[in-house]
């Protein structure tokens, strides 16, 4: 039987299969410049395998050709499911959908008076000084008023028009919409009138109806509006492509990683839960493997093809309720990822004054120039520019067939073209590779700036924490990183470069659900309180347990308070005795903010309950070593690398060639089947006997 976890992510596909059959092992022991075997205990296997997400000429879905490639079917070759016990994956689908604005077509329902309440939003001005402000394209093409209305305490104003709702929804229904948002004011604990259009519309014939008091049953119409538009934007495209994969995988229990950091089944996965689903797996792996080589406070570094990714841990993952991502609002739990434009796709430019790194990417198609598909520059290219990266350590999976290495010539040729021009323009003339390095530089600062952001900005000594470094070009960089922000401690998995996709096998199913209160914090409140974590639980409980009937999870329940009169609410674990909830809230807004206000009443915003079903995960197996101690590990080659304005001969190893014990002084290049490590001057790395490579600051 095969399990397989999988990342979608905008340039490559990472794969990470267990297996106990030994014949497939067999024949792909083969190939080994593309399949990584790893032994474990009772007779089964790891297998990494990583593929281009889009090559048209070759494959129409990645994840699904990775798994034909690892059981070794020919293209129209049905997929046996005897031979899949779970497929657990994340996807970029519905993240594409929204960059791109390629979601289904909306009609947004909402009360009569608020037609435009969410073209007008917040009124937010993210930059202060921008003279022409450019409002995000609405997800909505068409708005229907609806006659209805509650006040804020329950009573019926206005019944709804049925009537005029019905032909309303019917006008829209033939101009070929069939997604609705509805939207009512109070609807979030009024929900009647919501329910009764919700059903005129599901008798009219629409496919997709998300109803706001199911979507974000919190207050604030904006917010709520935002993220139920949202859901009906991006949950069809979602449907589709789910119904696309479950069709290569009948009767093969396909599970999908949330926004949340948490599985839920296919069946299940929606489009306000889908945004974040790829880094999210990205960010249960490196935690769950950093906290199994003893480090607790943790900054994950996640950089991609596309994007970066990092995030703070201290104990227990962060989330966020109110999140923007590209121009869309949304108010559900997710977790707390700062994400910037700036991967080994990023695009470097040269304006006639400046270098620029990104935003835009090359991702996988053309990708960067030394893809062979006449790409731009990109940090990748800088990466082999510098001689970090070297073609015959990368599987050829490139040009047109998807045979070929990676094209250095052209990397050349490009930053000799580049120096030039920058030459000729400032007059000041760089070396090609002074060129390449000044890009990384600029790369380093934003990503070492994002990391800022979720650390030092908040008030956590970031010289404390391990770098929790993955990703395909994370180890590029990380060394560099780390020395712009002082930390002295880098963890590399050994499956660093696919641990998005390890992270999905390592993964819980997980239930959320939130519910707004907006009442004063005292004792009295306490029975309601608890009340609404009941209800709150027994419905997460029942999502979790419609496939597991001897249901044992573990529940975690918070709420969120803030100062009466502002926004910004801070989480804190449940307490039957309020005076508790209240000093953990004012210790955490003074670490935060540096003040607290004592004259303000504390005001519970909402409550937050997550039902926590545990999964089996795999066991990391020890090694041994083999070699005496004082035999130090080999060389493959010694190739020139530049770093720090100067050119380094530098030893290249195997990681597969170290054993525990081993050390490597920088400058080092150690490679691996899914990523390379770059270990920088001053900068040690030490193999233990959980194949964990960690990297230590020497001076």
């Amino acid at each position: 039987m095969l399990k397989v976890f999988a990342d979608r992510g905008g340039t490559f596909t990472d794969i990470v299969a267990v297996t106990n059959n030994q014949a497939i092992v067999d024949r792909l022991s083969k190939y080994k410049e593309r399949f990584l075997i790893v032994p474990l205990a009772n007779q089964e296997w790891v297998i990494v395998y990583k593929l281009l997400s889009e090559n048209p000429e070759q494959y129409p879905d990645a994840v699904i050709q990775g798994i034909r490639d690892i059981l070794g079917l020919i293209n129209n070759e049905p997929i046996p499911n005897t031979a899949i016990e779970v497929v657990k994956m994340g996807t970029t689908v519905a993240t594409n959908a929204l960059l791109e604005r390629q979601g289904d077509r909306v009609v947004l329902v909402i009360t009569k008076g608020f037609k435009d309440a969410l073209r007008i939003g917040y009124q937010n001005r993210p930059d202060i000084f921008a003279r022409h402000i450019i409002l995000p394209t609405m997800l909505y093409e068409q708005v229907i008023e609806v006659e209805e209305r509650y006040d804020a305490h329950g009573h019926e104003l206005i019944p709804v028009n049925v009537a005029q709702v019905k032909q309303d929804l019917q006008a829209v229904y033939q101009t070929g919409v069939r997604s609705c948002a509805i939207i009512f004011m109070h609807s979030d604990r009024y929900p009647q009138h919501e329910q009764q259009v919700a059903q005129i519309a599901q008798e009219i014939g629409f496919t997709q109806i998300s109803v706001s008091h199911q979507v974000s049953p919190l207050m604030k119409l904006v917010s709520r509006g935002d993220t139920t538009v949202v859901d009906a934007y991006l949950t069809p495209i979602l449907r589709r492509y789910v119904n696309q994969v479950t069709s290569q995988l009948p009767n093969v229990r396909l599970m999908f990683m949330k926004s949340d950091g948490g599985l839920t089944d296919a069946a299940k996965f929606q489009g306000k839960d889908s945004i974040l689903s790829g880094p999210a797996g990205g960010i249960v792996g490196a935690v769950q493997t950093s906290k199994r080589a003893g480090f607790d406070l943790v900054i994950t570094f996640d950089m991609g093809g596309t994007s970066t990714d990092v995030a703070h841990f201290k104990g227990e993952y962060e989330r966020q309720l109110d999140s923007e991502i590209a121009g869309a609002r949304m108010r559900v739990p997710v977790l707390s990822i700062n994400t910037i434009a700036s991967g080994g796709g990023s695009i470097l430019s040269f304006d006639k004054s400046s270098y620029r790194v990104g935003p835009k990417s090359a991702g996988s198609n053309p990708g960067p120039a030394c893809y062979r598909r006449g790409g731009p520059l990109t940090v990748t290219d800088a990466n082999v520019m510098l001689g970090k990266i070297h073609p015959q350590y990368f599987p050829n999976v490139f040009g047109s067939k998807g045979n070929l290495p990676l094209d250095k010539n052209i990397v050349l040729e490009k930053f000799h073209q580049l120096a030039q021009e920058i030459s000729t323009v400032t007059g000041n003339y760089r070396t090609p590779e002074q060129v390449a390095a000044g890009f990384i530089d600029i790369a380093v600062e934003n990503m070492a700036n994002a990391i800022k952001k979720i650390s030092l900005q908040r008030g956590y000594d970031v010289t404390k924490y391990v770098l929790t470094c993955f990703g395909g070009a994370g180890a590029q960089v990380a060394c560099l990183i780390a020395n712009t922000l002082g930390m002295k401690q880098i963890f590399l998995h050994p499956y660093a470069g696919v641990l998005s996709a390890y992270g999905m096998g390592l993964a819980d199913v997980r239930s959320t659900r939130v519910g707004g209160v907006e009442q004063a914090l005292n004792q009295d409140l306490i029975p309601r309180l608890v009340k609404v974590i009941e209800e709150l639980k027994a419905q997460a409980r029942k999502e979790i347990s419609q496939n597991n009937s001897s249901l044992k999870a573990e529940v975690i329940q918070k709420v969120n308070l803030k100062y009466e009169g502002t926004n910004s609410t801070l989480s804190v674990d449940f307490d039957t005795n309020f005076m508790v909830m209240q000093t953990t809230f004012i210790d955490g807004h003074k670490s935060r903010y540096g003040f607290i206000q004592p004259e303000k009443a504390l005001i519970v915003e909402s409550i937050f309950v997550e039902v926590i079903q545990q999964m089996d995960t795999l066991e990391e197996p020890l090694i041994s070593r083999t070699r005496p101690l004082e035999s130090l590990p080999e060389p493959v080659e010694i190739v020139k690398m530049f770093t720090a304005d100067k050119w380094h001969d530098t030893p290249v190893y195997r990681r597969e060639d170290l054993q525990p014990g081993d050390e490597i002084n920088g400058a080092a290049i150690v490679v691996e089947k899914v990523s390379t490590i770059v270990v920088e001057p001053n900068w040690q790395a030490r193999l233990n006997e959980r194949n964990h490579l960690i990297l230590q600051k020497s001076c």
